[in-house]
């Protein structure tokens, strides 16, 4: 791909300048061009009011497509072992949203086997219509039919945006359809909405490490395609609905993917599951040292909360990575979230703002974390949290 400007049509008016976060357009002689350092995000094609710049699509089909026959919003679901993992249902309850902004129908895309009796049960969260794509091999996960599958299905049925769950899973084959589909992916979203004028899909998510977050569309190509990480959205409320069933039968053999499970490994190790959790204390630098975050470990205990921290926690070695909370590290939605010493910079926010009760304890009231918190202590985390656990082991006593 390649930015083509036309210098006939260029007037010289900046416009293209003013939008490129990345600085790769200057002008000479009053003609925009274009510098090394340049992305082809395409931002600036967007914003010429002369429309002399272009993006140059080598790789793609020329042709538009009429986007005017896309609709629907489908999520594709993701599972282990018969139960459907939690970042898909949580996409169903925006997926809800999204879709009756549009005045489309919701559907739940599954690729399984032995998932009949379970149907009447995933029914119960909001949507539509249940695809069920069924073949005994899919009951493992092979990207290459997924894709293929996938690829068909929406050659066929044409829906105008796809949620997949940002797991190693979905970002494995999320991409390959986008790229076979010739579609817009935006990856590891933490805001959807939908601009109702033109129905793009309006995707957020962190850029330039966590520093600024980008707001992103698809105007030109379908389906608009996605993937949100787990905790972000709501899980949603069971309703009794009448949900249409189309199940499509796949006589896949093993042959037919390139790839060979030859072990499936559940578990390699005790893993801290942060995404469930429904109450969490995390520490930060503000902790002090490894020593002193015994003190963070002790409020977990006596709150029956995960423990978790900020990125710095986890290299300077005072926590295992599987406990860091952030842009880098698990996104979580508890009940209760205490952040004790933790700034609140936008890469660790993103990772538990959408938390339902948010308390931070920090000795500078200036941090950006009580602009998110619900409560705010300002003090010596030291001093405050010893005497906060006092109460909640008299508290607990007392009943």
């Amino acid at each position: 791909m390649s930015i083509i400007i036309d210098e006939e049509l260029c007037t010289g008016c900046a416009s293209c300048m003013e939008s490129c976060i990345y600085g790769a357009i200057e002008l000479d002689n009053n003609i925009a061009f274009v510098l090394p350092n340049c992305n082809l995000c395409g931002a600036c094609v967007e914003v010429c009011p002369e429309e002399a710049i272009s993006l140059d699509r080598d790789d793609v089909k020329a042709q538009k497509i009429d986007i005017s026959q896309f609709k629907g919003v489908w999520v594709v679901a993701e599972h282990y072992k018969k139960k459907i993992h939690n970042v898909s249902l949580q996409l169903l309850c925006k997926g809800r949203e999204l879709a009756d902004l549009l005045q489309v129908n919701l559907s739940l895309v599954i690729l399984g086997t032995d998932f009949d009796d379970k149907l009447e049960e995933f029914s119960l969260y909001g949507m539509d219509e249940i695809i069920y794509i069924k073949s005994p091999i899919l009951k493992d996960y092979y990207s290459d039919l997924y894709t293929k599958v996938i690829t068909e299905l929406v050659l066929e049925n044409k829906p105008e945006i796809i949620l997949i769950g940002a797991t190693p899973t979905g970002r494995d084959f999320a991409p390959r359809v986008a790229k076979r589909l010739s579609a817009g992916l935006t990856a590891d979203c933490t805001g959807l909405e939908i601009n109702l004028e033109t129905r793009n899909l309006l995707q957020t998510r962190p850029t330039y490490g966590g520093a600024i977050m980008a707001t992103i569309r698809t105007p030109s190509s379908r389906p608009q395609m996605a993937t949100v990480r787990a905790g972000i959205f709501k899980m949603p409320e069971k309703v009794k609905k009448n949900v249409n069933i189309r199940k499509l039968e796949y006589e896949f053999k093993e042959k037919d993917s390139v790839l060979k499970i030859v072990k499936v490994i559940s578990k390699t190790r005790n893993s801290v599951n942060l995404e469930d959790a429904k109450f969490i204390v995390a520490g930060g630098r503000g902790v002090g040292s490894k020593e002193k975050f015994r003190i963070i470990e002790e409020l977990a205990e006596v709150l029956d909360a995960e423990l978790g921290g900020s990125r710095i926690t986890v290299e300077l070695n005072w926590l295992d990575p599987d406990r860091q909370i952030g842009q880098t590290g698990k996104t979580v939605s508890p009940k209760l979230y205490i952040a004790c010493g933790i700034s609140g910079a936008i890469q660790h926010l993103v990772g538990m703002q959408n938390s339902g009760i948010i308390v931070a304890i920090n000795k500078d009231p200036n941090a950006p974390i009580f602009n998110w918190a619900h409560y705010g202590i300002v003090g010596d985390l030291h001093e405050i949290i010893p005497a906060l656990i006092e109460e909640i082991k008299k508290t607990k006593s007392e009943q």
